[in-house]
């Protein structure tokens, strides 16, 4: 059995235990990380992630809260970032942190909001619908490294209870399950948003989802790139700037709250 030290941190609500692995020594379960992220009978949270330090760059393993790997967490990357600044392990300013989606660089100031650019956001043509709540919406296939099926509703309060996962078909779409977007249309530059993600069930907000939503919002309106939005979630408000080649740049607030000491 492990003693380790965690820290909770949130972005707009959607929240993290993150890990210093430094070295990369520890090895976490699944079953571990499924335990110590349920709300009932562990910490609570959205997400772990194990911060590891390969060729002098910081690599962010991100799970989900079911202890199913994950390929990249907009929120959860901000939050790592705002770790390594505020303990002293990388000088604020412009800086790469690894993933399973690869590269990504952070503008991190001293304090305040942090800028990730999260890469190229893409649609892709398939013809999908989201069943939920005695609705069938059609919906776009939108890949950010991860994948999120968006669609638009009249009003979010039509979409119900997520405590279980929508059903998005055809099946074979996605094979691995995908994060589940709604969308309700304010003006040209806001919207607010709900999400279900995969494996880790309804959170307060997903970064790759707000992402998602940027660029599906975009095109659902007849808009061209470049575009800027203003997405409301549950937790708060973020800013997404996508440009003419379909980069998109997340800004929000990143919150180290507590540490927890734990046996794994």
């Amino acid at each position: 059995m492990e003693h380790l030290t965690l820290t909770y941190g949130h972005g707009t609500e959607n929240d993290f235990l993150l890990l210093l692995d430094e070295a990369d020594h520890l090895q976490v379960n699944p079953e571990s990380i499924a335990k110590v992220c349920n709300r009932k009978s562990g910490i609570g949270a959205d997400g772990f992630i194990r911060m590891v330090k390969k060729n002098d760059i910081w690599f962010m393993d991100y799970r989900n809260s079911d202890g199913s790997l994950a390929e990249m967490c907009g929120n959860g990357i901000r939050v790592m970032a705002r770790y390594l600044v505020d303990r002293k392990l990388h000088k604020a300013g412009l800086f790469p942190i690894d993933t399973r989606d690869g590269r990504k660089f952070l503008a991190v100031p001293e304090s305040g909001d942090i800028s990730v650019n999260m890469g190229k956001v893409e649609q892709v043509p398939d013809d999908i619908e989201i069943h939920q709540n005695g609705y069938v919406w059609p919906a776009l296939h939108i890949n950010v490294g991860n994948p999120h099926a968006v669609a638009f509703v009249d009003s979010i309060e039509q979409v119900g209870s997520l405590a279980n996962a929508p059903v998005v078909t055809p099946d074979e779409a996605f094979p691995d399950g995908t994060n589940v977007e709604f969308v309700e249309v304010i003006d040209d530059s806001q919207v607010r948003m709900r999400v279900h993600e995969r494996g880790s069930g309804e959170t307060r907000s997903c970064g790759t989802g707000v992402c998602a939503v940027a660029l599906a919002t975009t095109l659902h309106r007849g808009k061209k790139l470049p575009s800027q939005w203003l997405v409301h979630v549950p937790g708060g408000t973020l800013k997404v700037e996508i440009d003419g080649h379909s980069n998109a740049v997340l800004t929000g607030p990143a919150v180290l709250v507590a540490n927890h000491e734990v046996t794994l």
